[in-house]
């Protein structure tokens, strides 16, 4: 999976409409880049938008529903977050909203709306209980698992470091998407087994076969040599 866009509005600290085009070349040419700025300046709030528009939820305040929205910012009638992704070589945009009454900050919260579609605009699926199933399906992970995986990004790097190495190891895997990795070494040993136990089979049975002295050689040779000689007489 890789996140190709985010577009964001009113969510936190984060007033007003946003984007953030990880295809801009500032971006791509680099390779890698960093959130930084003081408490407050909005660094966990796209991590927030990015998964309210993938999950309709967030990992500080769960699933966002009809009745109870945190995220969305205050004094203000509306939010959404869309989120533009490619996974096995197809762009899909999911996109989460939700508003008040009239769009007015006072006004009684309406229920979400949560979609999912190809680039082209051809829609997948719809609704809260369905569009994360379909994320998941595409991207291989769940809300559970795509949390973990910027776990590090979230301040979670001392409970990393402190964790035991199988406790680490999935969770790199899925930073990394290096599971496949973990299969093949799987079946790297097990071949590597399978052809310790062929060899140990052909030793044995080299290990039975006697070779001939040199002058055993020679007299074989002359037997065989005048056995030929009395075939062609007879």
């Amino acid at each position: 999976m890789k996140i190709l866009k985010l577009r964001f509005k009113n969510i936190n600290s984060l007033e007003g409409e946003w984007l953030i085009d990880f295809t801009d070349s500032s971006y791509a040419s680099e390779g890698i880049f960093a959130i930084t700025g003081p408490t407050g300046a909005g660094k966990t709030t796209i991590l927030d938008a990015v998964t309210m528009g993938l999950y309709a939820a967030t990992p500080r305040l769960g699933k966002i529903t009809g009745n109870f929205n945190e995220v969305m910012s205050r004094k203000t009638g509306e939010c959404f977050s869309e989120v533009t992704f490619e996974a096995n070589s197809s762009v899909y945009i999911v996109n989460f909203s939700q508003h008040r009454s009239k769009k007015r900050s006072g006004g009684k919260l309406q229920p979400p709306r949560h979609e999912i579609s190809h680039k082209n605009g051809k829609i997948i699926e719809t609704g809260l209980s369905k569009v994360p199933n379909v994320v998941m399906e595409k991207t291989g992970m769940d809300f559970e698992r795509f949390t973990r995986s910027i776990l590090l990004a979230q301040g979670g790097f001392a409970a990393f470091l402190h964790a035991s190495s199988g406790e680490r190891a999935p969770i790199l895997e899925e930073i990394t998407g290096t599971e496949i990795y973990s299969e093949i070494s799987i079946k790297a040993h097990d071949k590597k087994k399978e052809n310790f136990q062929i060899l140990e089979k052909m030793e044995a049975e080299i290990s039975g076969i006697s070779l001939f002295e040199e002058d055993e050689e020679k007299e074989l040779k002359e037997d065989l040599i005048n056995i030929k000689k009395d075939e062609n007489k007879l």
